[in-house]
């Protein structure tokens, strides 16, 4: 979208932007701005504290505090309603500009695929944990979405291939847990807003806003193997041997 948006509509759009936001800080004494401000810092102090119960606390309460003040700016709605205008205009455009294409095949045969339904190995549940089976269980790639709960991944009562296993988590708040047998190389790339992370004996305690990347000595080389991809919000991953 932003590709197809003008320099010109960009600059227009950024100069209401910041005319909405000297206009309530003149005419409305700074509207939410002290508010977000307060609630800002609360939300740092929470942070900093997170491991203890008034930490959380004031963790929680703050940040939702600062997204509904930082909503009531007049320049945030705004660009939120710019936003969307911008998204229904360009996608009505690419609807109109889009093309077919059909291949082609040598002596114009066309050929229907054999395609086989699988069952994956998790249902996407928004608001429930997951967890595999405590007995064996066949292998199939993990390509989950939720909201709240755990998920809980247990690599020691399947048999991987010999091949490269795919784990991708995309998470908003819970803990992620997968457990690897001692023979199987790993590679995992976690990123998380808020949270822990304990990987194969490396412990980060504060994560905000960062990304991590690890592999294995052998994971380039030997089999089996499996490559581990995991976003969360807010929360802990756990990654060790079993």
């Amino acid at each position: 979208m932003f590709k197809r948006l003008s320099t010109d509509y960009f600059n227009w759009i950024l100069i209401i932007g910041v005319i909405l936001f000297i206009f309530e800080i003149v005419f409305f004494f700074g509207g939410t701005i002290i508010p977000a401000l307060f609630s800002a810092l609360f939300t740092y102090v929470g942070w900093k504290y997170f491991r203890k119960l008034w930490g959380k606390i004031v963790f929680w309460i703050s940040l939702v505090s600062l997204i509904f003040a930082i909503l009531n700016l007049l320049a945030v709605r705004f660009l939120i309603i710019a936003a969307v205008v911008l998204f229904i205009i360009d996608y009505m455009k690419s609807k109109k500009e889009a093309k077919q294409y059909d291949p082609i095949l040598p002596g114009g045969e066309i050929r229907d695929e054999t395609l086989i339904d699988i069952k994956p190995l998790f249902e996407q549940k928004t608001f429930e944990d997951q967890a595999t089976e405590d007995t064996a269980y066949q292998w199939k790639d993990v390509n989950i979405y939720g909201i709240f709960g755990d998920r809980i991944i247990d690599l020691s009562n399947t048999v991987l291939p010999n091949d490269t296993a795919v784990i991708s988590i995309r998470h908003f708040i819970g803990n992620i847990e997968i457990y690897v047998p001692y023979e199987v190389e790993v590679s995992i790339h976690h990123s998380s807003i808020f949270g822990r992370a304990h990987i194969l004996g490396k412990h980060e305690w504060k994560l905000m806003n960062r990304s991590l990347f690890y592999q294995t000595a052998n994971y380039d080389s030997e089999y089996p193997r499996v490559k581990i991809i995991t976003s969360l919000f807010s929360g802990d991953i756990e990654v060790k041997r079993i």
